[in-house]
């Protein structure tokens, strides 16, 4: 009797595992990319074809046994990247890169509820994603002869020439497909690495390819996109100032034309005419108003405007009302999260996609950070955590901005919760501050408005309970306003502490978050904010705390301005000694343009927003845009970014001599 053929796996590995890859890639992107129906389709097909391709050929070459190893080992390996990628997207609605790994493992011990939870808000996405291991598992299961015939000549050359086709294809297009607006996908691909950009548009294979590569060999440089302007050599102050500012522009004395005379090298020629030539921002009647006072400068776990409640938290609602009042800051979510919104607003830099940022800092030459410029002025300086010290590698970054710093475990004794109290920090830090010599300069790094938002895994959150019973709102919206009651009690008992000791009006406080609380449901950030929030721009839309005892009345300001700001704006009104054309933010009380950069090179200015996930700039309502304002600020931006990582790589300040 004719023996009947076995079934296959839809006639072979080579055939099951690149459907099975373009299958994971789609489904990801209907649950996770913004317009599924786009360019980026193509890419995804062409670059996920050749992965799946090597992937069935590596289950072809050996014996049944290692076969039926292989095929399970790698749809288990591939499954497992998705996975991820899908449960960390469900929590931080972004993508995970390598560079991610090891602080994945330092929160893992904290943050393994987040992971469930995440996990189950994304079930659907999940089971999907699981589909082609399951129908591998079950065809192998079935047929226990299956993959039991070794790969000939034909059909590895076959599958190779079509792997490296479908490559050599979308590589290609890269640079041949034009583009209609700012960003061209040649750029895109091999010229910057957001992985959020990236997945949209080439997938998450493709994602992990180039993560691979620019870990192993860094990004193709781009030529610089902006031209040189006049050198600011030597600048005229204008015409009877008032009040007359002690010099015309925020810059030091700095021969970058010597510096180029002297310098061999190309990227660092590039990067001293760039800074050469870029305009400073001017001194104002700001400059040195809070020279001589106290500086009390945090950054707020998870932070929002709408953390800010007449009621709730009144001590945040009178700071932010009666100082200086920034209606348009934005505080932009960054590719590692809290480290790297802290990096941005003590460094006034840029965060590179490819490392931490800030541990990579803790090596080089940071002359502009608070720390280092108030102790040059006498201050003594302190920082302080009070979660545990060397977390994310403070230990090693805040030293080298210029404290002495401490943290849970190593220098400031709060009790071990989860999150820890910031009130507690400062009932053990505040007294000490005023104690000793004055002024002083303190920086903290608070963690009581940390995720997740319910009252059985936020001990803040469970603590003001009761306080915020009477809320009419969802369980996640009151618990985090509960647990940014704790921040507020905290600065109300700096502020008490303060004026006890005559000190309140010497003192200046400035508090931004490091991002806004991401790990809250969707529905939650609507329920807070009133309103359904653009998640492109205005979920970015905070809050930015500066005040001073001794201000009579809010100065109102209107100007888009960002977290990348702070440390200018704070120089200036400290009347400090720093060059403005070698930070990345602007002074906000100054005369330049506000400008706010987003991490996937989106931008908003008073004339408009660029949408880099549409390639669209829109204008805002009644104003005309001048003939090629878009694609300069889009050059500025790209350059921003560039030069920033390049400080950071290059270790700049310290080659510039500080």
């Amino acid at each position: 009797m004719r023996e009947e053929p076995r079934p296959s796996l839809l006639g072979h590995p080579v055939c099951f595992f690149p459907l099975a890859v373009l299958w994971m890639e789609l489904v990801y992107r209907a649950f996770c990319v913004d317009g599924f129906w786009s360019r980026g389709l193509l890419f995804l097909t062409l670059f996920s074809l050749p992965v799946g391709l090597i992937c069935g050929l590596l289950c072809c070459f050996w014996s049944q046994t290692f076969n039926r190893v292989a095929a399970r080992l790698l749809m288990a390996l591939l499954t497992a990247w998705f996975l991820l990628q899908a449960v960390y997207h469900t929590i931080f609605r972004t993508v995970f890169s390598l560079s991610l790994v090891s602080m994945a493992s330092e929160a893992l011990g904290f943050y393994w509820r987040d992971a469930l939870r995440g996990a189950w808000r994304g079930l659907p996405l999940i089971l999907l994603l699981l589909v082609p291991m399951v129908l591998l598992c079950i065809y192998l299961h079935r047929d226990p002869d299956a993959l039991e015939d070794q790969a000939g000549w034909p059909l590895l050359l076959g599958c190779t020439g079509w792997a490296m086709a479908f490559q050599l294809l979308g590589g290609g297009l890269t640079y041949q497909l034009p583009s209609n607006g700012m960003q061209s996908i040649r750029e895109i691909y091999r010229e910057s690495f957001d992985p959020s950009v990236i997945a949209a548009n080439f997938g998450l294979t493709a994602t992990l390819r180039l993560d691979i590569t620019q870990m192993l060999f860094g990004l193709e440089q781009p030529r610089q996109t902006q031209p040189s302007p006049a050198p600011v050599t030597d600048p005229e102050p204008d015409a009877e100032p008032d009040p007359e500012p002690v010099k015309p522009y925020n810059i030091l004395d700095i021969d970058f034309d010597k510096l180029m005379s002297e310098e061999t090298d190309e990227l660092l020629l590039e990067m001293h005419a760039f800074f050469r030539d870029r305009e400073p921002t001017k001194t104002n009647a700001y400059t040195g108003m809070f020279a001589g006072k106290n500086l009390i400068f945090l950054t707020g776990e998870g932070f929002w405007r709408y953390a800010v409640h007449e009621t709730y938290t009144p001590t945040l609602y009178k700071l932010s009302h009666e100082g200086f009042v920034f209606e348009n800051f934005y505080n932009p979510l960054w590719w590692k999260s809290t480290t790297d919104g802290e990096y941005a607003a003590c460094t006034s830099l840029i965060p590179s996609g490819a490392v931490r940022s800030f541990k990579t800092s803790g090596g080089n030459s940071m002359p502009f950070c608070l720390g280092n410029q108030m102790k040059k002025l006498g201050y003594p300086t302190t920082a302080w955590h009070n979660h545990t010290w060397d977390y994310y590698n403070r230990d090693v970054s805040h030293p080298n901005m210029g404290y002495e710093y401490s943290g849970l475990g190593h220098g400031l004794e709060v009790k071990p919760s989860w999150p820890e109290s910031d009130l507690e920090m400062m009932e053990v830090v505040v007294p000490q501050l005023l104690a000793g010599e004055q002024p002083f300069h303190a920086y903290f790094m608070t963690v009581s408005g940390h995720m997740n938002y319910n009252f059985r895994d936020n001990a803040m959150s469970g603590k003001h309970y009761d306080d915020v019973a009477d809320l009419d709102m969802s369980t996640e919206a009151k618990a985090y306003i509960a647990c940014n009651m704790e921040l507020d009690l905290a600065l109300q008992y700096l502020l008490e502490e303060l004026e006890k000791a005559g000190e309140l009006e010497n003192t200046v406080i400035c508090l931004s978050g490091d991002h806004y609380p991401y790990g809250m449901d969707p529905a939650t950030w609507t329920e807070l904010a009133g309103q359904e929030l653009d998640p492109n721009f205005e979920i970015y839309h905070s809050t930015l705390i500066l005040w001073s005892g001794d201000m009579k009345e809010p100065v109102v300001v209107d100007k888009p301005c960002e977290s990348l700001d702070i440390l200018p704006t704070l120089s200036n009104l400290f009347g400090l000694e720093y060059d403005s054309r070698l930070l990345m933010g602007q002074d906000i009380l100054s005369d330049a343009p506000g400008l706010v950069i987003f991490s996937n090179k989106s931008f908003l200015t008073e004339l408009g927003r660029y949408n880099s996930k549409t390639d669209k700039f829109t204008p805002n309502e009644g104003v005309e845009v001048p003939e090629g304002y878009v694609s300069e600020v889009y050059r500025e931006v790209k350059d921003l970014f560039r030069h920033s990582v390049n400080i950071l790589e290059q270790d700049y300040y310290g080659k510039l001599g500080f």
